[in-house]
């Protein structure tokens, strides 16, 4: 059975199976398509694959001809029928783990989206999960699952987890650039792990087990909310100093050795960073750990909204407004510059945290023209367009995220009052206030 499809892999002949066609299924599913395969996208929701069956891409950094040129080859067809799971030799899971309100890991999507597969799931497949979570998550959720139907693992299926390292919008690393750590539930398991991505990324990193995977996935994640963690407490500092903490990092980086730059803002963004922490601090209760050094740094960078905040209040009342009343242009609500990835986005935390206040609340933000549906935020809002007028009838323009498309001279001349929070601005400019 491994040598079997082992060899399909090898040959390219194996259907690739992906549940879950967004940021990291979708781009996944392209190198796939790329490098020979043919790829089956499952999804629940019916207008992404309508979509994606229709050439189209809903993600603004994926080109709609890539989504195009994958279906004209005839190798990729999206759809909700999880039935059709036994066609393909690999299924692959690029669901979302979220939290649920009380911050604890909320595994619903995995299990959910196995449930609809295993009635279909046949022997010889490898299923590999690709979603961040808790160490143990494979061994302890998925294979009892598959045991429970009778299979062997590693011997008539192969199971693997191989977290996935995508940076939306990061032309510099793509899916086939980023190597790939693979863990199996046995040696066999690994092996087919293995097969499956040596074909489609520059190098496979294979560990001792699903487990260490698991935990690469939350080191490589915590070490980066760690160390913003603690360059946002350092700009907590260095304001009160009054000190630009962007020319500090700037100057700290020219040391060629033992410093590595990390940048503050107005909070955590994405899918990976404010969420895979508190996975590994929930699971190391069961071992009696209390993970102070990583709760610490969570607790600052929750708290970097309500700095945001009071600077914008601060900045205001200098400039004899008050909150409540103020109209608040917010510069980019995606969660980091050039993506349209909503995720945990910290500006709509401070657009809540404003509006709470009394703000009237607007936003501009070419790469997300109307505000998404959220789960826990709504603002029945779209993008206005960024005039010379509109930025002088506001009374506070709030740079929460950095697009490179903004044209930051015709905002500076124009507004009266700026509070900025990435540091695109020097420090000591008329009218900008660091933040």
């Amino acid at each position: 059975m491994k040598n079997s499809i082992v060899e399909k892999l090898q040959k390219k002949n194996a259907i690739i199976g992906i549940a879950g066609l967004g940021y990291v299924g979708l781009p996944l599913m392209l190198r796939f398509v790329e490098m020979g395969f043919a790829v089956l996208g499952f999804d629940i929701d019916a207008e992404k694959c309508r979509k994606l069956n229709a050439g189209q891409s809903y993600i603004a950094h994926i080109k709609p001809e890539s989504i195009q040129n994958a279906r004209t080859a005839g190798a990729f067809e999206a759809t909700m029928d999880f039935s059709r799971a036994n066609e393909a030799d690999a299924l692959i899971l690029c669901v979302p783990t979220p939290l649920d309100e009380h911050r604890e890991p909320d595994l619903s999507f995995v299990i959910n989206t196995m449930r609809e597969l295993l009635p279909h799931v046949r022997k010889g497949q490898v299923i590999s999960l690709e979603s961040t979570t808790w160490p143990g998550t494979t061994e302890e959720v998925l294979r009892p699952m598959l045991e429970e139907r009778g299979f062997g693992i590693g011997e008539d299926i192969f199971l693997v987890y191989s977290p996935e390292r995508e940076d939306p919008g990061n032309a510099k690393f793509t899916t086939r650039d980023i190597p790939k750590v693979v863990g199996g539930s046995t040696p066999a398991c690994l092996q087919v792990g293995k097969a499956l991505y040596e074909n489609v990324v520059v190098q496979v990193v294979p560990v001792s087990s699903t487990r260490a995977a698991e935990m690469t996935k939350l080191l490589e994640n915590i070490h980066r909310a760690v160390n913003i963690g603690l360059v946002n407490e350092m700009k907590v500092v260095a304001d009160r100093m009054g000190l630009d903490i962007h020319e500090i990092i700037r100057a700290a980086a020219t040391k060629p050795f033992g410093f590595v730059p990390y940048y503050p803002g107005p909070g955590l963004g994405g899918h990976c960073i404010p969420i895979d922490p508190f996975y590994l601090t929930w699971k190391a209760r069961e071992y009696e750990v209390h993970t102070r050094f990583i709760e610490l740094a969570g607790e600052i960078n929750s708290a970097m909204p309500d700095f945001v905040v009071s600077k914008v209040m601060t900045a205001l009342n200098d400039h004899g407004k008050p909150v409540k009343g103020s109209r608040i242009l917010v510069l980019g609500i995606a969660y980091k510059k050039n993506v349209d990835d909503m995720r945990e986005s910290p500006s709509v935390v401070l657009m809540e945290k404003l509006q709470a206040l009394g703000a009237e609340i607007s936003y501009h933000d070419p790469w997300v023209p109307v505000f998404p549906p959220m789960r826990r935020h709504h603002f029945d809002l779209k993008s206005v367009e960024l005039t010379r007028e509109l930025l002088q009838e506001s009374d506070c323009i709030l740079l929460a995220t950095d697009h490179d498309c903004l044209d930051y001279e015709m905002i500076r001349e124009n507004a009266k009052l700026i509070v900025d929070t990435r540091g695109r601005y020097p420090a000591g400019l008329a009218k900008v206030t660091k933040a």
